[in-house]
């Protein structure tokens, strides 16, 4: 009989497998990767930041953030300006192709999650929001 961590852990797994495959299937029309729209949605959700902020939200090494930022400032999606009090640093911004994708997909993902909560009353609807926080939070 499994515990109930490793019943979570198994539903862990098979809630971000679905996230995943479902995110997938969205950018791949857009002929974007998922660490690209990752990068779009932090810049989106939290506004302009630093390389390194940028690369620890990501996940990913400042050197592999570099090319990333390249492809996306290809793409017409970010742009890198001075920091207004750092002359040392440079932040990363969205464009205003950058914030219609960001919203474009923002938009899905709230519709994502309306049909995931659909029968969820307001109460659970709360409590799952404050259970996902902690989760984020533990991060």
């Amino acid at each position: 009989m499994k515990s109930e961590s490793e019943n979570l852990n198994h539903t862990f797994i098979e809630f971000y497998e679905k996230l995943s495959s479902w995110e997938l299937k969205i950018v791949k029309d857009k002929g974007i990767s998922l660490t690209l729209i990752h990068a779009v949605e932090i810049l989106g959700a939290f506004g302009a930041m630093p390389m390194k902020a940028l690369a620890d939200k990501v996940g990913v090494t400042t050197g592999t953030l570099t090319v990333l930022v390249d492809n996306l400032t290809k793409s017409g999606l970010v742009e890198r300006v001075p920091h207004d009090t750092d002359r040392r640093s440079i932040l990363v911004k969205l464009t205003e192709q950058g914030v219609k994708l960001f919203e474009e997909h923002d938009a899905l993902h709230l519709q994502l999650t309306k049909q995931l909560t659909a029968d969820f009353n307001q109460e659970e609807v709360q409590l799952l929001n404050k259970l996902m926080e902690r989760i984020n939070r533990a991060f």
